[in-house]
This record gives C-alpha cells, sequence and structure tokens, in this order.
C-alpha cells in the first residue's frame, strides 16, 4: 500500500520548484487577501486581544508581524495570535470537501515564518499552495467522521501549517513528511469547545498554527517522527475517525489539481452549515416579494451539521448567534445581510429579531445528510400570513466552487470587513501589496472601528 504521509510529502516539495500557473498564483493571492479580510477585523476582538495581553512579556524576538498588536514578535508568537484573530468573525475560508477551515492556521503559520526569515513573496506562495495541498487532502481521508468529535481546522490545520513552515525553511519531501508525522503528535481540538460557550474555538487554528510552526521547525533541523503516522492502526486517522482513513480519496488526483483552486469563501459571517438556508431564504425573497412582517413561519431542512449544531433557538452571545439558524435567518430579514454588525450587543438585543426567531425551526433530511460533505443544501418551506406556502430548494452555497465569489466581490468583502479597522491607505495600500504586489505583506495595525479614519 501506498504510505500516504510520503505521497503527500512529495506532492508538497513538488511545489518548491515546478512552475506555477496563473490560475494557481492568482487562488494563492486569493487565499492571503481573504485571510487578512478574515483577521483583521478579529484582531480588535477578544480573545485574541486577551491572548496579545496575556503574551505580551514572553512575544520573543523576531521579524513577524503580530497584527493584533502591530508589532513584531517570534513566528509562533505572532502565528499563535493571528490564526486566533483570523477565526473569531467567521469569514475565514473552506475547503468544503473536507470540512475544514484552511487559511487560517496554515496563511498565519506561513506568513509569520516567511517575514521572520525575509522570504520572498513567490516562497509564501508556494508555502500556502502546499500547506492547502497536505490539509486539505488529510481532511478527504478522514471526514465526515473525524468532525463528530474532532475540530478539523485544529486537528488538520496542525498539520497543513507544519507544511507550509517546512516549505518556507527549504525542506523536501522526507523533511516534510516528518513535518507531517510530528504535526499529527501535536493537533487537538475537540468539538465541545467548538459547540459549546466560551472562547476556545477561536484559540483552535492559534494552536495550530503555532504547534505546526514547531513541528516544521524540529522536522527542518533533523527531528523525525514515524513515517506512518497517518495511517497506522494507531495512527492519527484511526485515532480520530472511524477507519484508518480513506486514503485513496484523499490522494486522488495529485499532481492534475490543487485545493486551494478549489476553495469556498465565505459570503456570510456565520457557521457555513446555515450558509445554503440563508441564500435560498434571499432567494425565495427576491422571486416572491414578501417582508419580514409577511412571515407566519419558516422551516429548514438541512443535512445533519445543520441540525445539529445550528439548531440554537435562543442564543445569548454572539458566538451563539453565529451558530444559530433561528438568529441568522432573522438577521438576514431584517438587516439585510448576516455580517461583522449582526452580532454587534445592539443586533443581539432586538425585539424584532427575537420576535422574528420564534418563528424558524430546523429539521434534519435524510437524503440531504447523505450527500454531505461534498454537497451543502437544504429546504425551505416559508408560510406567509395570506396563506401562501412558498418552497424552494437550494443545491448551492454562494462561494463554493460551484457558485463562487468573483474577484470584484472578494475585495469588496475584504474592503468591507478589513475597513472597519483600518484607515482607507492602509486599506488599499495592503489590497494591491497582496493581490498585485511583489513584496510580502508588512505591518498594519488595526484598530477600533470607532477610531478608523481616512488618514
Amino acid at each position: 500500500m501506498t504510505n500516504p504521509t510520503l505521497e503527500l510529502a512529495r506532492a508538497a516539495a513538488a511545489w518548491q520548484h515546478q512552475s506555477l500557473s496563473a490560475e494557481v498564483t492568482w487562488a494563492a493571492r486569493r487565499a492571503l487577501l481573504d485571510w487578512f479580510a478574515t483577521t483583521l477585523p478579529g484582531a480588535v476582538l477578544p480573545p485574541a486581544t486577551l491572548l496579545c495581553d496575556a503574551l505580551g512579556a514572553s512575544r520573543g524576538q523576531g521579524n513577524a508581524v503580530c497584527y493584533v498588536d502591530g508589532q513584531s514578535a517570534s513566528p509562533r508568537h505572532s502565528a499563535l495570535l493571528n490564526a486566533t484573530a483570523s477565526h473569531i468573525v467567521e469569514f475565514d475560508d473552506i475547503f468544503k470537501d473536507g470540512g475544514y477551515h484552511p487559511g487560517s492556521p496554515t496563511v498565519a503559520a506561513a506568513l509569520a515564518v516567511a517575514q521572520d526569515r525575509g522570504a520572498s513573496l513567490e516562497t509564501l506562495h508556494r508555502a500556502i499552495i502546499a500547506g492547502y495541498e497536505v490539509g486539505c487532502r488529510i481532511s478527504l481521508a478522514i471526514q465526515p467522521s473525524h468532525y463528530r468529535y474532532w475540530h478539523t481546522t485544529s486537528t488538520v490545520g496542525t498539520l497543513g501549517a507544519a507544511v507550509a513552515t517546512a516549505m518556507i525553511l527549504g525542506c523536501g519531501a522526507e523533511r516534510i513528511a516528518h513535518a507531517i508525522a510530528l504535526a499529527s503528535s501535536f493537533a487537538g481540538g475537540h468539538q465541545q469547545n467548538l459547540q459549546g460557550e466560551g472562547m476556545a474555538k477561536a484559540l483552535h487554528p492559534g494552536h495550530a498554527a503555532d504547534a505546526g510552526i514547531l513541528a516544521g521547525i524540529a522536522a527542518a533541523q533533523g527531528v523525525t517522527a514515524s513515517l506512518d503516522s497517518l495511517d497506522a492502526d494507531k495512527g492519527f486517522a484511526a485515532a480520530t475517525s472511524i477507519s484508518s482513513g480513506d486514503w485513496t480519496a484523499a490522494l486522488e488526483g495529485i499532481g492534475d489539481w490543487t485545493p486551494i483552486t478549489r476553495m469556498t469563501v465565505k459570503n456570510h459571517g456565520c457557521c457555513g452549515h446555515i450558509f445554503p438556508a440563508l441564500d435560498g431564504l434571499k432567494h425565495m425573497q427576491q422571486q416572491d416579494g414578501f417582508a419580514p412582517d409577511d412571515i407566519d413561519s419558516i422551516h429548514v431542512e438541512g443535512y445533519g451539521a445543520t441540525y445539529q449544531m445550528c439548531n440554537r433557538p435562543d442564543p445569548r452571545s454572539a458566538q451563539e448567534a453565529r451558530f444559530s439558524i433561528q438568529y441568522c435567518l432573522a438577521a438576514q430579514l431584517l438587516l439585510g445581510g448576516v455580517r461583522l454588525a449582526a452580532f454587534g450587543p445592539e443586533a443581539l438585543a432586538r425585539p424584532d429579531i427575537r420576535a422574528l426567531m420564534q418563528k424558524v425551526t430546523v429539521s434534519e433530511d435524510a437524503e440531504l445528510a447523505s450527500a454531505y460533505p461534498k454537497r451543502r443544501m437544504a429546504r425551505l418551506l416559508v408560510q406567509l400570513k395570506d396563506g401562501r406556502q412558498i418552497r424552494h430548494f437550494q443545491p448551492t452555497r454562494k462561494g463554493d466552487p460551484e457558485d463562487p465569489l468573483s474577484d470584484e466581490e472578494l475585495i469588496a468583502k475584504y474592503n468591507e470587513l478589513a475597513g472597519t479597522v483600518l484607515p482607507l491607505r492602509q486599506l488599499e495600500a495592503l489590497r494591491q501589496n497582496v493581490l498585485y504586489g511583489a513584496e510580502l505583506p508588512g505591518p498594519v495595525a488595526p484598530v477600533a472601528a470607532s477610531t478608523v479614519t481616512d488618514a
């Protein structure tokens, strides 16, 4: 049997030197811009700000930018805080077939190490592409069963970050393989801290980036691990899913396509399992012209995660509201969208949103559940007060590869989100650098929205 650790390491190492097509390079630039779009607004919020204060005295020496405070630090310090910030506002990218957010940990690790080492922008791009390649393919091997107890972004994110780090450090296939194997022992992050109360969820990709850098640095220096770590009967896949992994699925198409070209760019600031319902409801409103006051009830049929994770009729915090289908549908109807403002204190306390939430119910549909994770669908039934019943089947999500965000839409997302914390000149300069520049992105210092000016 093929050793998946070695196969994935060889695929990653190939990105050190092979020609980068315009499509793949542009995908890397889009991923980096989307990372900044979600990281910068999270950089002014807890738990990133709390963690930054707690770790200030131990930031270490280095040239990696910590975007939470705009200062330089060691790569592990900056990656930990930046990856934490990137997961707070729930806008980070998705590899939907693997149920995985690769950007938060992978880009954070790659960028921090690249900045510290003074690497070229092309080296950064290659590291991000390779980190996505390995992490996304591992997620294909272990999903969907892995997600029952484990947070993929935290677990698999550690391996993606390790690969990206090893790439920046110039490792070949053998040492990249040891980075993957080492990282498989550092991976953690369970579902209770994803679905339950508290701030731990955002720290999951932060830890993944930090631990991944450790694995990559160690492997680059010659530290070894078992190269059967992914697929052995006591290895990573066996310990975290129902089998030792579907490595045929994971390795399919290596060399023919690469995951960074098949990413979902989030179009709503909430759990992605709510997206089909949000997109479907928007379509229904556009087609039939009803207003929130016309609605008697809304019922959503979704796949398993939609019902199990997002059936939260009475959320009390912004984090809970981002995982409440009741809240998000009501917020979209009354606010016009599920963006950053939807999770501010004023919106969370609005009586009209709370009243409309009571009209929303959700259930699991076996047919839709059987198609997950490759297809994310919903069926909606809206009952109007005048007696009309409107039904709609939503087969895709806006932002998925089947219905992608255009470059213009991605730029608008970046401008909207990052524009809440960056002055206009910095906003435009960073966007220009990421999409068209030849240098690594440098420091910017996000500030609270109320203090942003055009200077």
